[in-house]
């Protein structure tokens, strides 16, 4: 289950809105170990694409860098899909490579409702997950 506040929450599906129509992404940071979403890292979506995205390599250096001298992790690694549902693309699964992530995807197709899903992508095997937010 992933356990995230409002306020991260809200960063996210803000993040997503203003990018649209391409798709955003980021990172949210939290100790090693903890599986506790604390620092929230927008990132540039390279590819400037409404149907892909790829983080830029020197920030994705960086961030992770900065994470590895603060002892964090990617404990949320998010990104939007503009006009489809929130579920991972054979894309976003083959390049899915931290296994203690929650992979994020917010929908941004209906201008009204924004669908916020949460995954575990383990060895290409995609599980849903329950996602609690708290105030």
């Amino acid at each position: 289950m992933l356990t995230i506040s409002r306020a991260l929450y809200e960063k996210i599906t803000e993040h997503a809105r203003r990018d649209h129509p391409d798709e955003a992404c980021g990172v949210i940071a939290g100790p090693a170990g903890s599986d506790s979403p604390v620092r929230y890292i927008p990132m540039l979506n390279a590819a400037r694409s409404p149907t892909f995205y790829e983080f830029d390599s020197h920030e994705l250096l960086r961030v992770w860098r900065e994470m590895d001298d603060n002892d964090e992790e990617a404990v949320v690694i998010y990104h939007s899909h503009t006009a489809t549902e929130a579920y991972p693309s054979r894309t976003d699964i083959s390049y899915a490579g931290e296994p203690q992530a929650h992979y994020v995807l917010v929908s941004t197709r209906d201008e009204t409702e924004t669908e916020f899903r949460s995954y575990r992508i383990l060895d290409g095997v995609v599980t849903e997950e329950p996602v609690a937010i708290k105030e």
